[in-house]
């Protein structure tokens, strides 16, 4: 059986258009949705005694909440088999626990919180950094979300962190039919090459940078030769390239290390910025550990 897309909903209008874009994203690679909601809110109401036999009002809004989103789910894509579920834990937990058994993880960029200001909501950073399957934080212009820019880009940082990522990207690209933007950076060293370097540091840089594209996409290219690759290595700030350029993709995508620590996995600067940032939906694929 197919893993499902699991989206966490909490009816928010971002995470509305979470399942608008979970929806698309199912029907693509032919998966179940799974829609939850969680919430503490049955630790402190469950402890009250019932009153007039009638349902806590936390109850009535998670109920509320998974039946609008099913509604909207089955409405976008009728043909896509839709599943809820309300959890009495925390939101971010709950979500990494269905991470175990998810074909990839949506959240929208903001909840429906106190904190309106911010620029991703808690639970999606917290999921995005210790999931254990992809995760995809909705976000983005008109048309980064509605995806017709017919690219995708993958911000390739080195092997450690990139294999995964490099499989996702490829499979986004194959059933998307659209063209895979692979972008690799370097920044100008500060002091000059080795002694004997036949190149000046500069040009070893990215000589560098150009060779780790080659080494890693060998396999996948054959793999999938219908996929449309350009690949680029520019000199400069990841973070600031991989923001400016996904004005132009639908879905920009970068690996995370795992840590075997408390932390989980390790997003870095570049994968914090374009959670924030980023003009379309962000990926962010954990490594193997």
């Amino acid at each position: 059986m197919a893993l499902p897309l699991v989206v966490g909903v909490d009816g928010s209008e971002s995470s509305l258009l979470a399942v608008d874009w979970a929806v698309d994203e199912a029907a693509r690679h032919d998966l179940p949705l799974r829609l939850v909601y969680a919430s503490l809110w049955e630790r402190y109401e469950g402890a009250l005694p019932p009153g007039g036999g009638e349902r806590p009002s936390e109850e009535v809004l998670a109920q509320h909440i998974v039946t609008s989103a099913a509604d909207r789910a089955e409405r976008h894509n009728p043909d896509v088999k839709v599943t809820t579920d309300i959890v009495p834990e925390d939101a971010a937990a709950a979500l990494v626990r269905e991470s175990d058994g998810a074909f990839a993880l949506v959240t929208g960029s903001r909840g429906r919180g106190l904190l309106k200001g911010l620029l991703l909501g808690s639970v999606g950073l917290a999921v995005a950094a210790r999931a254990h399957c992809p995760v995809v934080v909705v976000r983005g212009d008109r048309a980064g979300l509605a995806g017709t820019h017919g690219r995708i880009m993958l911000g390739l940082a080195d092997a450690d962190t990139g294999a995964e990522a490099l499989r996702f990207a490829f499979r986004e690209a194959a059933v998307r039919d659209c063209t895979l933007d692979i972008v690799r950076t370097w920044r100008h060293p500060a002091y000059g090459g080795a002694e004997g370097d036949p190149l000046p540091a500069d040009k070893r840089a990215d000589a560098d940078a150009s060779a780790l594209l080659d080494t890693s996409l060998g396999d996948l290219i054959v793999a999938h030769p219908k996929v449309r690759v350009h690949r680029s290595v520019i000199e400069g700030n990841a973070s600031r390239i991989l923001v400016d350029r996904s004005a132009a993709s639908d879905l920009v995508i970068v690996g995370a290390l795992r840590r075997t620590g408390r932390f989980g996995l390790q997003l870095g600067r570049v994968g914090h910025t374009l959670l924030h940032h980023a003009q379309c939906p962000v990926a962010v694929v954990p490594g193997r550990p």
